[in-house]
């Protein structure tokens, strides 16, 4: 059977949950995450934005390309 190792981050995590005792606290811990990644890719979605000089006419028409190859 392999052993599994954890990085430092996990262990820290692993060692938080074992004191959570609630369906709420894990509920709440899972609300806290997912607003976490949601602000890293938001920021990064602004930079790339930014960087690539977008504007909202350029999003709209990115939305409305179609990239599909044609079926004949």
């Amino acid at each position: 059977m392999e052993t599994t190792v954890f990085n430092p981050i996990q262990l820290h995590l692993l060692q938080m949950f074992a004191h959570m005792d609630s369906e709420q606290e894990l509920k709440e811990l899972q609300q806290v995450l997912s607003e976490y990644y949601f602000n890293k890719v938001e920021k990064r979605a602004a930079e790339i934005y930014q960087e690539k000089g977008w504007t909202p006419e350029t999003l709209e028409a990115m939305a409305n390309d179609h990239f599909r190859t044609p079926y004949i």
